[in-house]
């Protein structure tokens, strides 16, 4: 039909117009870190990049459970990983995914700095590419 009225689909169609994509980030301090919002609302994936500045161990009853699914990657520093009994340390350029139904925490390594960007599903979303 768009060929032989001759407009393009988009208009055909009437598809919505596309608004600023841009996202006005407002640094938050939670735990002894700063977390930035890097995603819009709290339907879908959400996604963060948190900053911690020193070392960070877990207090007692640290480790957490809630429905959904986590991507951490770091960027910069060392992360502490707990899930369930496992504790793991990921460096720069790693990653990690993880049901958030197990039992977990992270925060900094060591006390000189982190920085990890954060991908969360409530609904349990996996991280995925597609092809």
């Amino acid at each position: 039909m768009a060929s032989i009225y001759g407009l393009p689909l988009d208009e055909l169609v009437g598809t919505p117009t596309i608004g600023d994509p841009r996202i006005h980030i407002t640094p938050q301090k939670i735990n002894g870190q700063t977390v930035l919002p890097l995603s819009q609302g709290a339907i879908g994936v959400q996604a963060f990049k948190h900053i911690v500045d020193g070392k960070q161990t877990p207090k007692l009853g640290a480790l957490k459970t809630h429905p959904g699914f986590e991507w951490v990657y770091v960027i910069r520093g060392r992360l502490s990983l707990i899930l369930g009994d496992r504790s793991m340390t990921l460096d720069a350029g790693e990653a990690a995914e993880f049901d958030t139904r197990n039992p977990h925490w992270f925060g900094s390594a060591e006390g000189s700095g982190l920085e990890y960007l954060s991908l969360f599903g409530p609904e349990g979303q996996r991280v995925h590419l597609r092809k």
